[in-house]
This record gives C-alpha cells, sequence and structure tokens, in this order.
C-alpha cells in the first residue's frame, strides 16, 4: 500500500488540472445542430460510465488475484473500486435519464444498454452488501470475489449491448468500429477526450483514498481483536 500513499497527491493535483482544463473546454464548446445544448451532459455521461466498466473490470481482476493467490492487498483494491465503481455507475444512469427526457421523451426507457447498466449498479451494490453481511471477513472476501466475477459477464453485454440488438442508445462515442457512421466533430472530441483522462485520474484518485481508509480500518479492527484476546 506504500505505492499508493506516493501516487495519491500527485495523483490529485493532475485531476484537478484536467478537470478545470475539460470543464474550460466544455463551456467554450458550441451547441450540437441536433440536440443543442443538451450534448454537453455527454462529458459527463460518457466518461462516467467507461469508468464505471473500468472500476468493475479492475474489481474482477483483484478477485481473481484474492482467490488464486490470498492476496489481502488484492482484496482491499477490489472492495475499494466496488465503491468507486457504484458510485460512477449511478452517475452514469443519473445523467443518461437527464440526458434522455429531452431526447427520448423519457426519463427511463427498458433498453438493453439501459438495463445492462442498471445489472452493474445491483451487482456493485450487491458485492458490497454481501461483503459485509458474513461475520466471517475471510469467508466474506472470498463470497465477493466468487461473485465479481460471475457478474463479469455483464461488461461485454454493457459494451456490445448497442451492437448486438437494436436499441434507443446511440453506438460508442469513442469507438472506431461504430457502424452508425456518427462521428464527433473536432471541437466537441477535445474536452470528452480531456474529461476521459480526467476522470481516469479521478478514478485512480477515489480508489486510492478508499483503499488506504479500508487499509486503515482492517488494522483498527486487527488491533481492537487482538486487545479484546488479551482480556480474556
Amino acid at each position: 500500500m506504500n505505492i499508493l500513499k506516493k501516487i495519491q497527491l500527485p495523483t490529485g493535483i493532475l485531476t484537478w488540472i484536467t478537470l478545470i482544463a475539460g470543464v474550460w473546454l466544455v463551456f467554450n464548446v458550441p451547441d450540437d445542430f441536433q440536440q443543442g445544448g443538451a450534448v454537453k451532459i455527454l462529458y459527463i455521461h460518457v466518461p462516467s460510465a467507461k469508468m464505471a466498466l473500468l472500476s468493475y473490470l479492475v474489481v474482477t481482476v483483484a478477485s481473481i488475484l484474492h482467490l488464486w493467490k490470498r492476496s489481502e492487498t488484492a482484496d482491499i483494491l477490489a472492495e475499494a473500486a466496488t465503491s468507486v465503481g457504484a458510485a460512477f455507475t449511478a452517475m452514469t444512469l443519473a445523467s443518461g435519464s437527464i440526458w434522455g427526457k429531452p431526447m427520448w421523451g423519457t426519463w427511463w426507457a427498458w433498453d438493453a444498454r439501459l438495463t445492462s447498466m442498471l445489472v452493474l449498479l445491483i451487482l456493485f451494490k450487491g458485492l458490497m452488501v454481501l461483503r459485509h453481511s458474513l461475520d466471517d471477513p475471510v469467508k466474506g472476501a472470498r463470497a465477493t470475489a466468487i461473485l465479481a466475477i460471475i457478474g463479469a459477464v455483464d461488461l461485454p453485454i454493457i459494451h456490445y449491448s448497442v451492437v448486438w440488438w437494436r436499441t434507443l442508445h446511440q453506438p460508442p462515442s469513442l469507438s472506431a468500429g461504430s457502424n452508425a457512421g456518427i462521428h464527433i466533430a473536432g471541437p466537441l472530441l477535445t474536452p470528452l477526450l480531456i474529461l476521459t483522462v480526467a476522470f481516469m485520474l479521478l478514478t485512480l484518485y477515489m480508489t486510492t483514498v478508499k483503499a488506504r481508509q479500508i487499509e486503515a480500518r482492517r488494522r483498527l479492527d486487527a488491533l481492537e481483536t487482538a486487545r479484546m484476546h488479551a482480556d480474556e
């Protein structure tokens, strides 16, 4: 965990710099010819969606390492990334609903992309509940890791849902393989790329802070347990 302590401050500084630069560019981009000013929700919605998927990928890899190597560090990382991923998934759904109202005329539709993203949020929350529902932390970590690995099947479903099924949701905004012929113009693309980098840094920073908090809590719990046994 020493490396997390070392990168926390520089990551936080870089996060602020890129966020400020990206937001400044967003306020200076022209409105879309079809969506008008509503298109600016794109700059929150797309990066947060990518970070939600990235966070679950981190949870999955860390869970595999925990089961394979019995690594507590990997388990701490999985728990931290779960909390961060849940936040970004909720942000994705909320911003998508706000964007969908003027574009689709409704706050919610049981669209393939939206539904699979909702399943991701349920998975994140389920992992959080399962971990703390078992009295034995070791069993809780193992059960959570197994569920996380099984739940990873939702990631390709989310990513390819707009390709496999006809949906209201637009094709990927930052994908060279988009088959709908949708391209983002330069003035709109630059802030999106910068804010995507900013959200990646923010994800790293939040995960680092959360992981250090979890490590401190576990050390405190271990000391409390040791003290209780010593008093017996």
